[in-house]
């Protein structure tokens, strides 16, 4: 999975990849990371604005035995830079922030409407553009 992973940083979007694009079956069970190399979890999926086509979330799980029953976390989708070293995403977060951070549990969604977007993005000091 990691060699078709597309976004090496946004600086040079193509570095260390074949291809630009990626289909979004191939994102979903990436892991995420910490900029010290510790795993924090795997994007389940990521939410995708309808209107520009660009992705707002990655939405994130850890926790759960053997991966069932976790919470979702979701993560502005700026905050992630890709690793190809790691195979994954790397976030400037810490496990503990994270655990504090807005998230829902497996089976619910909340609305991701513009409040819900605003405390996001809030909570994780990045600026909401809408």
């Amino acid at each position: 999975m990691a060699e078709d992973l597309a976004t090496a940083s946004r600086a040079d979007p193509e570095a260390g990849t074949a291809h630009r694009l990626i289909a979004s079956n191939r994102v979903e069970g990436t892991a995420v990371y910490d900029r010290q190399g510790e795993k924090l979890g795997r994007i389940e999926y990521f939410m995708v604005d309808k209107v520009s086509g660009q992705a707002d979330y990655a939405v994130m799980s850890f926790g759960g035995l053997f991966g069932l029953g976790g919470k979702h976390y979701p993560l502005p989708w700026d905050m992630l830079d890709y690793d190809p070293d790691k195979g994954g995403y790397v976030v400037d977060l810490d496990k503990e922030k994270l655990e504090k951070g807005p998230s829902f549990n497996e089976g619910e969604e909340p609305a991701f409407d513009r409040q819900y977007d605003q405390n996001v993005y809030d909570y994780y000091g990045v600026i909401y553009t809408w």
